[in-house]
């Protein structure tokens, strides 16, 4: 599992790199990461790790790297 949470980290971090500032779920459709839980627990790694910024717009929680 923790495996699976780090992998999809990367693909979160690859998502937002190349996009920029992202709603979570736009993050889940660009990394196709299964639920929101996941969406979830790799955004809890990455920020973490102190590498992602943090805003709400029109209901959603926006993400962007720091």
């Amino acid at each position: 599992m923790i495996e699976q949470i780090g992998t999809n980290a990367g693909l979160v971090w690859t998502a937002l790199n190349e996009s920029g500032k992202l709603g979570l779920k736009e993050v889940k459709k660009l990394t196709k990461i299964k639920t929101e839980k996941e969406v979830y627990a790799a955004v809890g790694w990455l920020a973490k790790e102190g590498k992602l910024a943090f805003e709400e717009a029109e209901g959603d929680i926006v993400v962007s790297l720091v």
